[in-house]
């Protein structure tokens, strides 16, 4: 028998200490940020939904760029593309299932009718 060694000549796409240090430092200020928007009344309370949609988005961009490497570079298209499918997807998803519960909604029986009312046949 002989022994057959393979080699993987796509080597994957590593981050260094440095950019992984700075993405998390990066990460704890937009959390900080959030938590301090929040508690610290720094916003009027009708746009703090918004300042925290924000800074999770921006934190969300952060943890795939530094900590998933995903980037337009050759070696990391392939993961870019599978994130957006399944971004895609889950949307699909996600707007599916809050049409059918609209349609759902829609037509179902309106609250004001009484049960008596809604079993008679007039």
């Amino acid at each position: 028998m002989s022994a057959t060694t393979h080699t993987n000549t796509a080597s994957a796409a590593h981050g260094t200490l440095t950019s992984y240090i700075t993405g998390f430092i990066l990460c704890l200020i937009l959390t900080g940020l959030s938590f301090g928007a929040v508690m610290g009344g720094v916003l009027p309370p009708e746009k703090i939904l918004g300042a925290i949609s924000g800074l999770a988005v921006v934190q969300l961009l952060v943890q795939l760029i530094v900590f998933l490497h995903l980037g337009l570079a050759p070696e990391q298209r392939n993961y870019t593309v599978i994130g957006a499918l399944t971004v895609l997807l889950i949307a699909t998803i996600v707007i599916g299932s809050l049409w059918v519960m609209h349609n759902a909604n829609v037509n179902m029986m309106p609250t004001q009718m009484s049960v008596e009312r809604a079993l008679s046949k007039d």
